[in-house]
């Protein structure tokens, strides 16, 4: 089995680098920085993915440590610093904040594409990502070709969760317990990694599902008090643009309009022409808050997270991502339902490998986006 911690200490070779500063020029520069790299990007994880927590938690990168808290209400989940992750054939690197700076620490990239693998647990479907927050993790299994066989389908989706294990003179292995859930007649979960959520304090998980031609969905699956997961509810299909339209790409997860619930922001037919939504739920049921089309999503297959939320300090956060044809970066906020764009910043490239987000405090400093071309570039946020 995979040692991830031995695979770490073998190969990071840690070197910090500052941020650089932009080449000479006039004082009303383009806000997009290059941010200096010795390989080109070809993968990207933002805070929160399992690589990225990977990292942070290991203990063995100086630059994703914590400080200790005074606090004894602290916790080592609030410990966790926020990171980047990116890599390429000649490299890796982890991003972070070192107050207002960005902060760049380069590792062997074999050390990164160790921890990536781990984001495929055994029996998920080939080429796919799990997500996990805390004790539980949700990923597809079950690879099928069936509705038109596009890239990652999976005819389950697969919830674990460690449970808690009590003091024990004698160590025990942490008990798991794994629960399935089907997507329904004549449907499939489309190739789009799961995202995790709490409502009303309970965790839920959403997924996207597909039915051919016919489109696809979200569908919410929620925790009962009795423990039991089930396929709480489902959107109405949707179908894309084209024979090969991509099925809906979640964009994020976050309380965008403040409500004190979170909503998620779904594109459909993205890639191109893609529509930006936002989904409450309530009632057991979701309904469309708003839309605004002019946004660009992941095409099927590809695993690029290409939105993030952007956090506000207290206020609801926007989001982050590419217009359409991924030539600049666009900050929406989503606060009355429908897309209102805060800020659009041309890029220098196409986005391609990930648009992430590095906040302190609660408040977003800085977003990367990874381009076509291999660069990594930082955008103050807005």
């Amino acid at each position: 089995m995979f040692d991830r911690r031995a695979v770490l200490a073998a190969l990071l070779s840690l070197t910090a680098l500052p941020a650089p500063a932009a080449e000479d020029g006039p004082k009303e520069r383009s806000k997009v920085e290059p941010v200096t790299l010795p390989f080109a990007v070809k993968a990207m994880r933002g805070p929160g993915s399992d690589v990225a927590l990977s990292v942070a938690t290991s203990g063995l990168l100086p630059v994703a440590r914590a400080p200790a808290s005074a606090d004894p209400k602290a916790t080592a989940g609030t410990a966790v610093p926020p990171v980047v992750v990116v890599w390429g054939e000649g490299g890796g690197a982890v991003l972070s904040l070192d107050g207002d700076r960005l902060r760049t620490t380069l590792v062997g990239a074999e050390a990164i594409e160790g921890f990536a693998a781990a984001e495929t647990p055994r029996g998920a479907v080939p080429g796919s990502r799990r997500a996990l927050d805390g004790p539980l993790s949700a990923y597809l299994t079950g690879p099928t070709r069936a509705l038109g066989g596009a890239p990652g389908q999976g005819a389950v989706l697969t919830l674990r969760e460690r449970q808690p294990l009590g003091v024990t003179a004698e160590p025990k292995a942490v008990p798991v317990t794994t629960q399935t859930l089907a997507p329904g007649d004549d449907r499939v979960f489309a190739g789009r990694t799961p995202r995790i959520t709490r409502l009303d304090g309970r965790p839920a998980v959403v997924a996207v599902t597909a039915q051919g031609a016919a489109g696809s969905t979200l569908a919410l699956a929620a925790k009962g008090k009795d423990g039991t997961w089930t396929l709480a509810a489902q959107t109405p299909p949707q179908a894309g643009k084209g024979n090969e339209a991509a099925p809906l790409a979640l964009a994020a997860i976050a309380d965008f309009a403040g409500t004190g619930q979170p909503q998620v922001a779904a594109i459909r037919a993205p890639d191109g022409e893609g529509v930006l939504q936002l989904w409450r739920f309530a009632d057991g049921a979701f309904s469309l808050a708003g839309e605004g089309p002019g946004y660009a999503g992941p095409a099927a297959g590809e695993e690029a997270d290409l939105a993030a939320p952007v956090p506000r300090g207290g206020n609801p956060p926007d989001l982050a991502l590419p217009v359409a044809a991924r030539s600049a970066l666009a900050v929406v906020s989503l606060k009355g339902g429908s897309p209102a764009e805060r800020a659009r910043i041309p890029l220098p490239a196409p986005a391609a490998h990930g648009v992430a987000v590095l906040e302190a405090g609660g408040t977003a400093k800085t977003i990367l986006v990874g381009l076509a071309d291999g660069r990594l570039v930082a955008v103050p946020a807005p």
